[in-house]
């Protein structure tokens, strides 16, 4: 299967570039995976498809400010980093601009030396391991000297940084936000619970694979970068009861699908665990955990095109695309929702 499949023209007006006033006034697009059909609706509009006993599933991960611009000691040239992942201890995981200046020994001070990073191993792709010396909580230090990773396609500066985590974020240490959450507020959350419908969180923090290109001509030829995931006992309870009576489970967001389709494939039941994964969802998968999905529209020939392509058809995606583009909805992060349904 060709990557080229999954490319589309995207005017680049259609970008979003800041988030809308209220989060739940977004757009949605309603697309019926059994037969393509198409419906326009707002986001708060998504409590009509939910059903009692239905469970939506969100990805309570908070968004680390985990960019950070410091400078070399030796020759004070600007480096830029982002922190990815927690490997051992005080040691990260980070993607490093311009990695070329950053060998073994290497030293990175930010805010006057506050913070330090030391190179302790150097990777491909501008990945370098970094040893993080400071004194005090790292997470405090964190909020004063880094920012929230917005990805490259971002221009414009996000003037509150909160409007980059879901109203549920909870559990720290992604490197970008699980955006199809960002449409959820507390209100409609709340309205969701009375109408009798479930809801669940699992926490799965999102890593390079967000940032990095699909380079490879062949889909099957990609390797996705792992991620860590949680998910407790009493969501794993909530899942399995879903399942055994028969009503939906309905994913927001691709994290949230692929930590779901990472448990059930490993352990065949919904069960408390921990772990890494490293699942690439393509078309000819077999879904085993999610029936729904709630997601935002994605970069073309990306891994998270793919996997929406897997649940509805590579071409009842790419006509949705279509449409989308010729009704002016709004794209990536910042952008419109998606509710890729299917009725029990």
């Amino acid at each position: 299967m060709k990557v080229e499949e999954f490319d589309y023209e995207l005017p680049e007006e259609l970008i979003a570039q800041t988030p809308l006033e209220k989060r739940d006034e977004s757009r949605l697009m309603v697309l019926d995976k059994k037969t393509g059909e198409i419906e326009h609706k707002k986001f708060y509009n998504i409590i009509d498809y939910l059903n009692p006993g239905d469970t939506l599933v969100l990805n309570n991960s908070k968004v680390l400010p985990a960019r950070l611009i410091g400078v070399k000691e030796e020759t004070n040239a600007v480096i830029e980093i982002l922190l990815l992942k927690n490997i051992e201890k005080e040691v990260w995981e980070c993607l490093v601009k311009p990695a070329r200046r950053i060998k073994v020994g290497t030293v990175i001070s930010f805010g006057n030396g506050k913070l330090k990073a030391k190179c302790v191993k150097e990777e491909e792709e501008g990945i370098r391991h970094l040893e993080l010396i400071y004194d005090g909580i790292l997470l405090e230090i964190l909020e004063e000297l880094g920012t929230m990773p917005l990805p490259p396609y971002i221009h414009e500066k996000l003037k509150d940084q909160s409007r980059y985590q879901t109203v549920y974020a909870k559990e720290v240490g992604s490197a970008a936000a699980p955006t199809a959450g960002l449409h959820f507020t507390n209100e409609l959350l709340e309205k969701i619970k009375k109408k009798g419908v479930n809801i669940a969180y699992i926490t799965l923090h999102v890593g390079l694979g967000t940032f990095r290109p699909v380079s490879v001509e062949k889909v099957e030829d990609h390797e996705m970068h792992s991620e860590y995931y949680m998910m407790d006992k009493e969501t794993a309870n909530l899942l399995t009861q879903t399942k055994k009576n028969h009503k939906r489970i309905i994913a927001v967001g691709t994290t949230s699908t692929r930590t779901l389709e990472t448990i059930m494939k490993k352990y065949h039941k919904f069960q408390e665990c921990s772990g890494w994964t490293n699942i690439f969802i393509y078309p000819g998968y077999e879904f085993s955990a999610i029936d729904c999905l709630i997601t935002n529209f994605h970069l073309p020939k990306s891994t998270l095109v793919m996997l929406v392509s897997s649940l509805a058809g590579k071409d009842n995606i790419l006509n949705a695309y279509q449409e989308a583009i010729k009704e002016k909805y709004r794209f990536f992060s910042f952008g419109d929702a998606m509710f890729i349904k299917e009725e029990k």
